[in-house]
């Protein structure tokens, strides 16, 4: 992740779009294999992998997202492609598959071999051990730009999707603020997060902080668990979580790096 950062955050200084330096940083992550994100995702029950990805552009509140998607390197990617070279927002299954392969983007052709997951066995528990990956830049042009991939829940049911590919409960962008979320996607789905850190912002005056958290807290009262990160059109940063830990990073405007895993 520093080393990613590092990459962003010279691509943002030299004038790249937010949405140029979102998808490069999620590409890197999935690329990566240390997380239930693309190399790294782990099969459903039925052996198959299916992954999801969503990106969405604050300044024109573009986006672009698929789901339950098989067969390609880089759901990040495609969701960019929706976003770019569709009229939808959302592709599911073999549509988007069938898009992917028409839109020219690299597939795997050998699944057993390309995967390697991350974490390889659901522990014995209820709950919904995740894992996903996302980025939020504010670029020098003001635009902010939200993204987020993810192989899913351990062991999920054949066509379950998550928060991630949602607009408005896994990832959200507008003119105020920039986030991606990572946890138990059923619960950040009925609480709507994404959408909830901005709309505490417009409609109560919160700071990105306290808005951030209030959605967190929202979510968790359901029973879910989990962590985003987010930022606002004046650069300033929030990464709460409510889980054991979440792997983050950041750069703000006077180039100071944060990279933790704990509080």
């Amino acid at each position: 992740m520093g080393a990613l950062l590092d990459e962003g955050r010279v691509m943002l200084a030299k004038g790249a779009a937010a949405i140029e330096a979102v998808v490069a940083m999620i590409r890197g992550l999935e690329e990566a294999g240390y997380y239930i994100a693309g190399k790294g995702a782990a099969p459903n029950r039925d052996g198959v992998f299916e992954l999801d990805a969503a990106i969405m552009d604050g300044k024109k509140r573009r986006a672009g997202a698929v789901c339950a998607l098989s067969g390609f390197r880089s759901p990040i990617t495609a969701a960019r492609a929706v976003m770019d070279k569709t009229p939808h927002v959302l592709l599911a299954g073999s549509g988007a598959a069938k898009f992917c392969a028409e839109a020219g983007l690299e597939p795997v052709d050998d699944p057993q071999s390309y995967y390697t997951p991350a974490v390889r066995s659901q522990a014995a528990t209820d709950a919904l051990s995740h894992g996903t990956v996302g980025c939020v830049a504010l670029d020098r042009a003001g635009a902010l730009c939200a993204g987020t991939s993810t192989g899913g829940v351990l062991n999920k049911m054949p066509g379950r999707v998550g928060d991630t590919p949602l607009i408005g409960a896994g990832t959200w962008a507008d003119e105020r603020v920039a986030i991606s979320c990572t946890g138990q996607g059923e619960y950040f789905i009925r609480a709507a997060a994404a959408a909830d850190v901005s709309a505490r912002m417009k409609y109560a005056g919160m700071s990105v902080d306290a808005a951030a958290a209030g959605a967190l807290a929202d979510m968790q009262r359901q029973g879910g668990d989990g962590g985003l990160i987010a930022v606002d059109a004046a650069g300033r940063i929030a990464m709460p979580f409510i889980s054991h830990g979440m792997r983050r990073a950041a750069c703000d405007g006077a180039g100071n790096v944060t990279v933790m895993v704990f509080r």
